[in-house]
């Protein structure tokens, strides 16, 4: 059985970013549709008391498990999302993932405005993502529920660019979304307890 996990802050902490009521419907209930929806398709299978990450490898394996993939992946993404998320997080990178941003794309600032760029431009629905591939740090986006365990790419740090991750806050103002994220929520020491 996959679990809902509690947002690891409460509900109203990220205002006025992101608002409480955006998280009460993100978490509350398109969160938790997706894991209930995974627990149903997985019931009484070979993967019941798998983890979220082996059904998302066999699911993305077997054609006939698109419906499993899209809601076991959906899990794990928004798992990894609120965790990415932090109060008054946010702002120049710290750690050990500074000076690797840096040597990657110059600086900090041109680092967020490709970030931004991917975000911003992934078309629909899907996530924008900051991933070790090989080594390498690379900012890459995908749609829908696709994530970078399917591509064979560590997450360090993501961005959900559903509309239901903004929409009551934003409408139809994405790039504000996203500056937003990037300049008051980003929890760095997430993201380098992942580049590790």
């Amino acid at each position: 059985m996959i679990e809902l996990p509690k947002l690891p802050y409460p509900e109203n902490a990220l205002e006025p970013t992101i608002s409480a009521r955006t998280l009460e419907f993100h978490h509350g209930k398109h969160h938790k549709a997706y894991v209930d929806t995974t627990n149903k398709l997985i019931s009484g299978t070979d993967l019941e008391n798998a983890s979220v990450e082996d059904i998302i490898k066999k699911a993305a394996a077997d054609p006939s498990k698109t419906t499993l993939f899209n809601n076991s992946a959906q899990v794990w993404n928004h798992d990894f999302y609120w965790k990415c998320l932090k109060p008054g997080g946010g702002g120049a990178p710290s750690g050990n993932i500074a000076s690797k941003i840096n040597s990657t794309w110059g600086s900090a600032d041109k680092f967020f405005e490709e970030l931004k760029n991917a975000g911003a431009t992934q078309f629909g629905s899907g996530w924008a993502w900051l991933v070790l591939d090989n080594g390498e740090l690379k900012i890459t986006k995908t749609p829908n529920a696709d994530n970078p365990l399917t591509h064979g790419q560590k997450a360090l740090l993501t961005i959900d660019v559903w509309e239901h991750a903004y929409y009551l806050d934003y409408q139809n103002r994405r790039a504000d979304y996203l500056s937003g994220v990037i300049e008051k929520l980003i929890n760095w020491d997430f993201v380098n307890a992942n580049f590790g």
